[in-house]
């Protein structure tokens, strides 16, 4: 019978080495219909834990399962959390903010792209968000493709040139480049296809897309940009509860019910609703600057278009949200 006991409280021991000592040893003497008693139990746990018994007994518990002395009655700590810190990416700048989303680069508009950039340059602005799906990475996305467009390396040629060539049309100032649903295709793609350097830096968007070499900053993670006061989301950020209303900028609203500026849906829309108080929420959904038809929707409500944010001492701001014609030409919405 010793030895089943025995056998028994290794048992505990092995399956439960975090556990109380005394816990363990009312569950021996439960599990051995009360052939030990609960002291006599508690030291066996304890000798199987190699915090009780002699040098030779402690020596021979080759079974996993010795432990640092404790105090009766401690528990173990919480363990450490793997969650990382999350937040808001802050743009300092008091001035006129350029907003450009969804340019979709190898498949963008020339027309609509150089109307947006020459309204901003005209306005001289301050700095420059190039919010979400400035790539399209067509070639590695997880939907059917078409073969014949199949062509990544000219694709990141492509988004290289342009990445420089917005550098060449804002010089000196700051730009802000946000991950889109679509930009995240490449960390998708490295994670299932080559993990072991998923991780190396030479590997990361920043570099493979010449964005460091351009002074262009990348933030990821889908954390919010801040312009004064304003969050600036991509869009996707948001799920799939409300992905495609009637008015984008009213299912923002309903997803967030707090101010924010977003693309990702290729329109342009505003909505605004007063609180209890007066306070007024406002959203916006910027147009694109891409393709109006693409493969994937021939046929849609898609339109070109892009926004700029002054910004105020104090971080008020004021969005104009701006649409832009078939034939070039710039309006507001």
């Amino acid at each position: 019978m010793a030895d089943a006991i025995t056998a028994m409280a290794r048992r505990l021991a092995q399956k439960f080495p975090d556990a109380p000592a005394r816990t363990l040893a009312r569950r021996l003497v439960s599990e051995s219909n009360g052939a030990i008693t609960l002291e006599a139990a508690r030291t066996r746990i304890r000798t199987e834990f190699g915090v009780s018994g002699s040098r030779r007994r402690r020596e021979r518990l080759d079974m996993g399962t010795r432990r640092p002395p404790r105090q009766a009655g401690a528990v173990p700590p919480v363990p450490p959390s793997s969650a990382e810190p999350w937040g808001p990416y802050t743009l300092n700048v008091t001035g006129t903010v350029g907003v450009l989303s969804d340019i979709h680069v190898p498949f963008h508009d020339e027309t609509a792209l150089r109307a947006a950039v020459d309204q901003l340059r005209g306005d001289k602005v301050d700095a420059l968000v190039l919010n979400g799906d400035i790539a399209d990475f067509y070639a590695i996305s997880r939907y059917i493709k078409n073969p014949a467009k199949r062509n990544f390396k000219r694709e990141v040629s492509a988004i290289r040139d342009m990445i420089a060539w917005l550098r060449s049309m804002f010089p000196g100032i700051p730009i802000v480049m946000k991950a889109g649903n679509h930009e995240e295709r490449w960390n998708h793609w490295l994670y299932q296809h080559a993990p072991e350097i998923s991780d190396e830096e030479i590997m990361g968007l920043a570099n493979w897309l010449y964005l460091t070499k351009h002074d262009v900053t990348l933030v990821d993670d889908q954390r919010p940009i801040l312009v004064g006061k304003l969050p600036i989301l991509h869009g996707h950020e948001k799920g799939k509860g409300i992905s495609a209303p009637v008015n984008q900028a009213r299912g923002a609203f309903l997803r967030l019910h707090h101010t924010v500026l977003e693309g990702h849906g290729h329109r342009t829309s505003g909505h605004c609703e007063p609180d209890m108080w007066g306070r007024e929420v406002f959203c916006w959904s910027t147009g694109c600057l891409c393709d109006l038809h693409p493969e994937y929707a021939r046929i849609n409500k898609f339109n070109h278009g892009f926004a700029s944010v002054r910004v105020h001492a104090g971080g008020d701001f004021d969005v104009t949200n701006f649409r832009i014609t078939r034939e070039g030409k710039v309006r507001t919405s």
